[in-house]
C-alpha cells in the first residue's frame, strides 16, 4: 500500500542521514580523528530526528541564513517551494568551540558520556541572538518561561551555533519503550499494513486525563464519521521535557495499560457509532513514541509536532487548546486558549497534514461522561480538579477521582509518585 501522505518538502521519502551498519567501523575511524562537539540531552533527540529523517527535508543543522529565514519568514525552501517551519534547529556551541571551527570543517558530535553519535560537515558557524530567537518562537520579549529557560540558563554558555549536513549513528534502543520508538520509515510501514485510509497523532507530554484522552477518541470519530477507514496514534513525546512533568519510563506504563487493558475511550465514545461496527476505540489505535524534545513553544510548536506527525506519515493531528503552552513563571498565559489552531490557517509555507481542532472538553454529570464544554451551556458546571490537586491526591497514594482519570493510569502514577 502506497504512503498516506508525502514527507514535508516535497520529498518523494524521508531523507536518511543515517549511518548504515556496514559503514559503522569506517565512520567511527574517521569520527575518532576530529573536533568533538558536545551535545547536550536535550539536543541529543535532535540529532537522530535529522539522522532519521522526522525533520525532513532539512539535512543537517540550519545555516544563519535558514535560521533567520525561519526567524522572520517562518518557512524553509526546498525544491523551489516554500515550507512550512517555525523553529530553526541548530546546534549550539560555547565560544571557545566556535573560535576553533571553520566552514568546511568536518567536526564530530558527542552526547553527554563523551561517545561519538554523528559528523556535521560544518557550513556555517554563526553568533546566536538568543533575543531574537526567544522573541520570534515565544512572541514575547518576556523571559521568565520555560522556553527562555532552555536557552538562557541550560545554554547559558552557549555562544554560538553551527550549520552544515549530518550524518548519524542509529538511536539506541531504550530498554523500557524503545519498541515504540520507530524511524518515519518504520511507522510509514506499520500505518500501510493496517489498511488505514486516514491516520491522526495525537501529541501529548503527559499521563492522560479523560479531557486529554477524549481530544483523540473525538478527533477518530470525526474521520470515520466522514468516512474515512480512520485509525489514531497515540504518540507521545518522550524527548528532553522539564523537571516537573511525568518521566517518560512512567508515561509509557500508563499509556501501555490505558490500550491494553481496553479503557481507552471507556464511555466516552460514541455508542451509536462504534456498536454498529462491532468495534471500540482501543481497536483502533496504536502506541508509537517519538522521541524529541519539547520547545514549551505554543502556537510555533504546534505547526513542528505537524511537521514530524507528517514526516511518519500521519495524515492528520489533534490540535487542541493550549497546545504545547506553558505559562510565564508568574502562572499568566502567554498565548491565547485557541492560538495554536488559529496558526494553521496563517502558514507561509506548505503543510500536508491537516489539523483536527478540539475545543475544552471536561465529564459532566449529567451525560454521565466527557464531553465537549461548548456542547454545554456555562452555567453547568463540570467536574473540575486542579493539577496540584491531582498530583497532591497521587502523592498520597490516593487514586484521582474516576472521572477525571483512569484507574489505571492513577494507579501507576501513584505507585510512581510515592517511590520518588
Amino acid at each position: 500500500m502506497a504512503d498516506l501522505i508525502a514527507p514535508h518538502g516535497g520529498l518523494s521519502e524521508p531523507v536518511c542521514c543515517t549511518v548504515g551498519e556496514q559503514e559503522r567501523g569506517e565512520f567511527l575511524k574517521e569520527a575518532g580523528s576530529l573536533t568533538k562537539v558536545p551535545v547536550s540531552l536535550a539536543d541529543l533527540s535532535s540529532v537522530y530526528r535529522f539522522g532519521d529523517g522526522t525533520l525532513s527535508p532539512l539535512t543537517g543543522p540550519m545555516n544563519s541564513a535558514e535560521w533567520n529565514q525561519v526567524l522572520t519568514s517562518c518557512n524553509v525552501d526546498s525544491l523551489g517551494k516554500k515550507y512550512a517551519w517555525t523553529i530553526p534547529i541548530a546546534f549550539p556551541i560555547d565560544s571557545t568551540m566556535a573560535g576553533s571551527i571553520k566552514a568546511g570543517q568536518k567536526v564530530a558530535l558527542v552526547n553527554p558520556a563523551g561517545e561519538i553519535v554523528a559528523t556535521v560537515a560544518v557550513n556555517d558557524v554563526y553568533a546566536w541572538d538568543k533575543m531574537a530567537y526567544l522573541k520570534s518562537v515565544y512572541g514575547t520579549e518576556r523571559t521568565d518561561h520555560p522556553g527562555a529557560d532552555m536557552v538562557l540558563k541550560n545554554d547559558e554558555k552557549m555562544t554560538h551555533l553551527i550549520g552544515g549536513t549530518i550524518r548519524v549513528l542509529p538511536q539506541p534502543k531504550n530498554p523500557s519503550f524503545g519498541k515504540y520508538v520507530l524511524t518515519p520509515r518504520e511507522v510509514r510501514k506499520k500505518l500501510a499494513s493496517t489498511g488505514w485510509n486516514a491516520v491522526v497523532a495525537f501529541q501529548t507530554r503527559n499521563p492522560l486525563h479523560r479531557a486529554h484522552e477524549y481530544a483523540m477518541v473525538y478527533a477518530l470519530e470525526e474521520l470515520i464519521r466522514a468516512g474515512h477507514n480512520a485509525g489514531a496514534v497515540l504518540n507521545p513525546l518522550i524527548g528532553e521535557t522539564k523537571g516537573d512533568d511525568v518521566n517518560a519510563v512512567v508515561r509509557m506504563q500508563t499509556y501501555e495499560a490505558l490500550i491494553d487493558g481496553r479503557g481507552l475511550g471507556e464511555g466516552d465514545s460514541d455508542a451509536s457509532l462504534w456498536g454498529p461496527r462491532g468495534e471500540s476505540v482501543p481497536d483502533r489505535v496504536l502506541l508509537l513514541g517519538l522521541d524529541i524534545k519539547m520547545f514549551y513553544g505554543g502556537p510555533k510548536e504546534a505547526v513542528m509536532h505537524g511537521i514530524y506527525r507528517q514526516n511518519m506519515g500521519y495524515t492528520h493531528i489533534v490540535i487542541g487548546r493550549k497546545h504545547a503552552d506553558a505559562p510565564y513563571h508568574d502562572g499568566t498565559a502567554i498565548w491565547g486558549d485557541f492560538d495554536a489552531q488559529e496558526i494553521f490557517n496563517k502558514l507561509t509555507g506548505d503543510l500536508k497534514i491537516k489539523p483536527i481542532n478540539v475545543g475544552f472538553a471536561a465529564y459532566y454529570d449529567s451525560v454521565g461522561r466527557v464531553d465537549l464544554m461548548e456542547k454545554h451551556p456555562k452555567e453547568e458546571k463540570p467536574v473540575f480538579i486542579s493539577g496540584k490537586d491531582v498530583r497532591t491526591t497521587l502523592q498520597r497514594g490516593d487514586l484521582v477521582d474516576p472521572r477525571i482519570m483512569r484507574q489505571s493510569t492513577s494507579q501507576i502514577l501513584a505507585a510512581a509518585m510515592k517511590q520518588s
